[in-house]
């Protein structure tokens, strides 16, 4: 899953540097076909505890020079060089960018298993990954998050709390996130159709 989360962004020209972030002693001893993708365009670095810590370690490894930074997760293998492409844009131009789809389905708020409320669905988006910053705002936005903040879902949700504009990027409902046994059987049988 992993291989093919990287390879939309290590074979695109436009994408300088990768850089991997792992569990902590994973990228001392990263599994040989992991190890062999390792040199100047792609590193691997010890992820924190938390989705920020490991972020910023990520930020930390990047050289200097790079002046666009996009987050993506390794549970969504599926991403396009469209919406790779999108994103990159967007960020270039100032802004921060989220690969995102509209929310099809009703949405219910609930408490305690009891519907309170159907929320309107027309400005609503389901956030995905990549999601795109200068690096100054994302290296910003991280620096403004204190111990003691509540833990941003997302590194949009963290440019946004600072004060950043993060705009939408149209993308696929193929670009799913595998969390369960059932999103897995799921990209296994896309991943038998995209061959």
């Amino acid at each position: 899953m992993l291989l093919r989360a990287l390879r939309p962004f290590t074979s695109h020209p436009d994408v300088g540097q990768v850089i991997v972030v792992v569990p902590a002693g994973f990228e001392a001893r990263p599994p040989e076909w992991l190890a062999k993708l390792v040199g100047d365009r792609l590193g691997l670095v010890a992820g924190g505890a938390t989705r920020a810590e490991s972020v910023r370690a990520g930020l930390a490894a990047l050289p200097p020079h790079a002046a666009v930074v996009l987050v993506h997760d390794a549970a969504r293998p599926f991403v396009t060089r469209e919406t790779i492409d999108g994103v990159l844009a967007k960020a270039r131009a100032g802004v921060g960018a989220v690969a995102a789809i509209p929310v099809s389905d009703t949405v219910k708020d609930v408490e305690q298993e009891r519907i309170t409320k159907t929320v309107p669905r027309n400005r609503l988006w389901r956030a995905q990954t990549p999601q795109g910053f200068p690096r100054a705002m994302i290296e910003r936005a991280y620096a403004g998050l204190a111990n003691g903040d509540a833990a941003p879902t997302d590194d949009a949700e963290l440019c946004e709390r600072a004060g950043f504009p993060v705009e939408v990027v149209p993308d696929s409902p193929y670009n799913l996130k595998v969390t369960t046994g059932d999103d897995f059987r799921v990209a296994e049988a896309l991943a038998r159709e995209l061959r």
